[in-house]
């Protein structure tokens, strides 16, 4: 159908990204690999590929398989605290990757100024508001607004809060948002917010040409938007870093297991040191039981609250044709009240 309405207020996505659709696919490790990338790529939308915990050899192949895939762009996100971040910075220079979206934590002023000097636009996470600021002073080239809404690791401000705190104050860089948005009707007023694009996840791990097992995704799709629960920190001597994942075996482990852990250290059993380790040991490989292998009761089954409106497995091409006419859609009805 005709989008009009919608490649008029998308204009500075589409522009910023080179596709037709901003509509991104968010990087998910082990899920966004060559084949969901260059799917959503070659589909209008724009992707990138997870660089997660990788070796560094396999992020250049994976970049030079997507590239023999698609010929529209994509981009690298680039875990700041993976063991080989630095070597990762270095592959998606050498490989000129016209996209590098910074993820994990914040990246130093001089890494951003590395990346554009390869060339490459820099997209960075913001969770709140001075994270926005400070990203915009080392030069990030857009943002994008993350809600805690989103599955994996997450903030712990809203989405609704960030658009007033920055998406309605930033105007001199694109802002894409994300976190809890499913549908193209949403979109819709994203845009008119000002947001330049709006970012999935929970919406493409389910897709077709994801690479998640079968059981990953019919959970999804059984799921309701309060299963994706948001891991609990009980102490501020347990360093917990907050994910998001539907509610199964492994979530109550993990508590128990933080429990524990704080009568041992009241105890004086457990350094903290030890206790943080067991902390970080606990989900070390769950993901991928999860994802790849299908174990949904005791991986982690990272998804956001958008969950809750995710219920079929679609091809790439399906969902962002769907977002595109429900977006158009609903921009029209909205003139249509003014």
């Amino acid at each position: 159908m005709a989008t009009e309405f919608l490649d008029r207020i998308s204009k500075p996505g589409q522009d910023f990204l080179g596709v037709r659709r901003p509509f991104l696919c968010g990087a998910m490790t082990w899920i966004s690999d060559p084949g969901l990338v260059a799917a959503v790529s070659n589909a209008g939308g724009f992707a990138s590929l997870a660089g997660g915990n990788m070796p560094a050899d396999l992020l250049k192949k994976q970049v030079r398989e997507t590239k023999e895939m698609t010929d529209r762009p994509f981009g690298v996100n680039l875990i700041t605290v993976a063991p080989a971040y630095r070597d990762h910075l270095e592959v998606v220079c050498d490989l000129e990757v016209p996209y590098i979206v910074f993820a994990g934590s914040f990246p130093r002023k001089t890494e951003v100024q590395i990346a554009k000097g390869c060339g490459a636009k820099v997209l960075c996470f913001a969770s709140t508001k001075s994270i926005a600021d400070r990203m915009l002073e080392y030069g990030a080239d857009a943002l994008i607004l993350e809600g805690m809404e989103a599955g994996g690791h997450v903030g712990r401000v809203t989405l609704t809060i960030l658009l007033q705190q920055v998406l309605f104050e930033v105007s001199d860089v694109p802002v894409f948002v994300a976190g809890g948005i499913a549908t193209g009707r949403m979109c819709a007023h994203l845009f008119l917010m000002g947001a330049a694009g709006v970012q999935f996840g929970t919406l493409f791990a389910v897709a077709k040409e994801s690479c998640a097992h079968p059981r990953f995704k019919q959970a999804f799709i059984r799921a309701r938007a309060r299963d994706a629960v948001s891991t609990p920190a009980f102490d501020s001597r347990l360093s917990v870093v907050p994910v998001r994942a539907l509610r199964n075996s492994s979530t109550g482990d993990f508590a128990r297991l933080q429990l524990d852990l704080m009568e041992q250290l009241d105890a004086g059993e457990i350094t903290s040191e030890e206790s943080q380790l067991k902390v970080e040991e606990f989900w070390v490989g769950r993901l991928r039981d999860a994802a790849i292998d299908g174990d949904i009761t005791l991986g982690s089954m990272m998804a956001g609250q958008s969950v809750g409106l995710v219920n079929e497995e679609l091809p790439v091409k399906e969902i962002i044709d769907r977002l595109a006419a429900d977006t158009e859609a609903e921009l029209r009805r909205v003139r249509g009240v003014l």
